[in-house]
């Protein structure tokens, strides 16, 4: 069993994953701390040293590493699915679960965030909420078809039944045996 969690960056990848893990009894791997491990570098220095593009071959070269291991949680990078070489090998070999949540809700997790290399720019320039709204809408428009061809798709925003991350761990869980 292999599930892939994705969604934007602080949908809540990372913090999930482990809960999800342990409910279900399988290992959780955060893609991200994969690759920070393999380069020894943290990911925004990885991107500024040697760029995008770089990151993004390291990053399905990491992927696919780890999704050959059986029975594991993967917290995948926001920009991963949209490698159509790395979403169709997700689909074969595992589930895909889609953290949606809004625009405003990541722009108040990303507004302070220098570690976020798509949005280190802004936020030491210190721009409005409006240009960072921009930004985040158009990656979201971007990448919305990839997103919404998971296997399913979870709202995780906190006024939705006063969701806590333990409520929504459970709740994949019992989507996917309901699914499965």
């Amino acid at each position: 069993m292999r599930i892939y969690l994705t969604g934007f960056m602080t949908s809540g990848k990372s913090t999930i994953g482990p809960i999800l893990a342990n409910v279900m009894g399988l290992d959780f791997y955060d893609l991200d701390e994969q690759i920070e491990k393999k380069e020894n570098k943290k990911v925004v220095t990885i991107f500024e040293e040697s760029g995008e593009q770089y990151f993004r071959e390291l990053e399905s070269t990491v992927l696919n590493e780890i999704a050959s291991y059986d029975n594991v949680v993967i917290a995948l990078g926001g920009g991963t699915i949209v490698n159509p070489v790395n979403f169709e090998m997700m689909k074969r070999s595992g589930k895909v679960i889609y953290l949606k949540v809004s625009p405003e809700t990541l722009y108040n997790r990303l507004k302070h965030k220098t570690d976020r290399p798509i949005f280190k720019d802004l936020v030491l320039k210190e721009k409005n909420e409006k240009e960072f709204l921009a930004r985040i809408n158009e990656l979201l428009e971007n990448r919305k078809s990839v997103y919404e061809k998971a296997d399913l798709i979870i709202d995780t925003e906190v006024t939705q039944f006063g969701r806590t991350i333990d409520r929504i761990a459970k709740k994949i869980t019992h989507l996917f045996h309901e699914k499965n």
